[in-house]
C-alpha cells in the first residue's frame, strides 16, 4: 500500500524538466501533488461534477503545508458531495474579480492617482470625466468599450449645444486610455481616430458697450453669487478657474496675491484691487474657504448655469431698454478677459501693460524682455485697472468722455 505524503517526501520530490507531474496523495482520494518543469509544486484536487471532470487549484507548497492541503482538499469534497462545484465558483469569482478590477470607475480613480494628481489641470479633467464619462460607462470593463460608444457619447454631448465641450471631452478620454494602453489593461486606445466633434477657430468675441452695460446690470440684479463673480471677472480681467478658486488669505490689502501654484503659467501674480473690484467681492461667511463658494468650504462651480443666468438676466434688461426682443450673441465667461484686455487697449494701455495686467507672458512679454525685464509694472498695472474701473463706471452711467485715458510706455 502507497505511503501517505509527508513534508519529507514532498521536499525530496523532483521535478521532470520535460513535462508537468501530478502526484496523488494516498492518504485522501483526488488531493495531488503536482510538480511543474520548474521545480514548483502545488496543491491540486480533482473530483467530478454532474459527470464531468474538474480540477481545483488549493494552494502552493511551501505555503500550504500538507496537512493544509488535506484540510482545503477536505473542504472542498464536502461542498462537492452537496452538489457544488468549488473548482466552477473559484472561476467565477476570480472572473468577476477581474471584472470589477477593469471597471471604467475603478480606472478613473486609479488614473486620477497614479497620473492626473501630478497635474495642474487634474482635477478638472477629473470631474470631467467623472460628469460626463462614469454615468455612462462607470459598471462597464474597460476591454468592453468600443469606438462606437465613444462617438455616441461625444454626439449626446455635443448634441446638448456642447460642441466645444464634446471636444475637450475626446481630449481627456483619449488621455485616460492612452494611459490604459500604456499599462497594458487595453491593447488599443476606442478614442483612436475619432476625430473633433466641431472645428474650432480662436474666438474672438468682446462685448459690446451695450452688452457690458446689461452685464453689469444683470449681475446686479442676480447678487450673490453670480453677481459678484461676474463683476469681479470684468474688473480684473483674471481667469476664470483662478477667481472661482479666489480664497480670503489672497486678499492683501488692496491686492490680490496669487502663488504660482495658482496661475495657470506657474508665475506668481499680483492683481491690484480697485475700489470696485474690492465691492464686488463678498463679505463672506465666518470660516469660509473661498470668497465665491455657495457651500462654504468648495469653489463655485456650475459655470455654464451661472453664465445662462446672467445672460437671461441681460437678454431682460435688453428688451425692457428697447422695448423689443434682443438677441444676443452667445459669450463665455473667458470672453470677460478678452473685454477686459480689448477695452483697456481702447483707453491707451500700453500693450506690454496689459499683458502685465492679465499675467500673459506671450507677445511682448516673452521671448528675451521675459528674461531681462524685471520690472514688476505693479503701479503701472494700477493705474490700467483704476482707468478701467472707470471707464465701466462711466459707461454705466452713459458718459464715458470722462475718463482719463492713459498713453505712453
Amino acid at each position: 500500500m502507497a505511503k501517505a505524503l509527508t513534508t519529507k517526501a514532498v521536499e525530496a520530490a523532483k521535478p521532470d524538466p520535460k513535462k508537468r507531474i501530478e502526484r496523488p496523495d494516498p492518504a485522501l482520494s483526488g488531493l495531488y501533488l503536482v510538480i511543474q518543469p520548474s521545480g514548483a509544486k502545488s496543491w491540486a484536487l480533482r473530483y467530478r461534477h454532474e459527470g464531468t471532470p474538474r480540477k481545483l487549484t488549493l494552494g502552493r507548497w511551501p505555503a500550504m503545508q500538507v496537512a493544509a492541503a488535506r484540510k482545503a482538499a477536505s473542504a472542498a469534497i464536502e461542498a462537492v458531495e452537496k452538489g457544488e462545484d468549488p473548482a466552477g465558483e473559484k472561476q467565477a469569482a476570480k472572473a468577476q474579480n477581474l471584472m470589477d478590477r477593469d471597471t471604467i470607475a475603478n480606472l478613473v480613480e486609479l488614473y486620477a492617482q497614479r497620473h492626473l494628481a501630478k497635474l495642474r489641470t487634474g482635477a478638472e479633467v477629473r470631474r470631467r470625466l467623472e460628469v460626463e464619462m462614469l454615468p455612462h460607462w462607470g459598471e462597464r470593463a474597460i476591454q468592453d468599450i468600443t469606438r462606437r460608444d465613444v462617438r455616441d457619447l461625444l454626439d449626446e454631448v455635443a448634441a446638448s449645444g456642447r460642441a466645444i465641450t464634446a471636444n475637450r471631452l475626446r481630449a481627456y478620454l483619449s488621455g485616460f486610455f492612452n494611459w490604459a494602453v500604456e499599462r497594458e489593461v487595453i491593447e488599443i486606445a476606442p478614442t483612436m481616430g475619432v476625430k473633433p466633434v466641431v472645428k474650432e477657430r480662436s474666438r474672438e468675441r468682446v462685448l459690446t458697450d451695450d452688452e457690458i452695460r446689461w452685464f453689469w446690470a444683470a449681475c446686479g440684479a442676480l447678487g450673490y453669487p453670480w453677481g459678484n463673480f461676474g463683476r469681479f471677472l470684468l474688473l480684473t480681467g483674471q481667469r476664470l478657474g483662478e477667481v472661482a478658486g479666489l480664497t480670503p488669505d489672497e486678499i492683501d490689502g488692496k491686492t490680490w496675491r496669487l502663488t504660482g501654484l495658482r496661475t495657470k503659467n506657474g508665475r506668481a501674480h499680483d492683481v491690484p484691487l480697485t475700489e470696485a473690484a474690492l465691492g464686488a467681492l463678498p463679505a463672506g461667511g465666518p470660516g469660509a474657504a473661498f470668497v465665491f463658494t455657495t457651500t462654504g468650504t468648495t469653489p463655485l462651480s456650475g459655470f455654464q448655469k451661472g453664465k445662462l443666468r446672467v445672460a437671461d438676466g441681460m437678454r431682460e434688461i435688453a428688451a425692457r431698454e428697447r422695448g423689443e426682443t434682443v438677441e444676443i450673441a452667445p459669450w463665455t465667461w473667458h470672453d470677460l478677459r478678452r473685454t477686459a484686455a480689448t477695452g483697456m487697449a481702447r483707453i491707451g494701455i500700453p500693450v506690454r501693460v496689459t499683458e502685465s495686467v492679465l499675467n500673459h507672458v506671450s507677445g511682448t512679454g516673452g521671448g528675451i524682455v521675459a528674461v531681462y525685464q524685471r520690472h514688476d509694472f505693479a503701479d503701472e498695472k494700477r493705474q490700467a485697472l483704476e482707468a478701467w474701473a472707470r471707464w465701466i463706471e462711466e459707461l454705466i452711467d452713459g458718459n464715458t468722455g470722462n475718463v482719463v485715458r492713459i498713453r505712453g510706455a
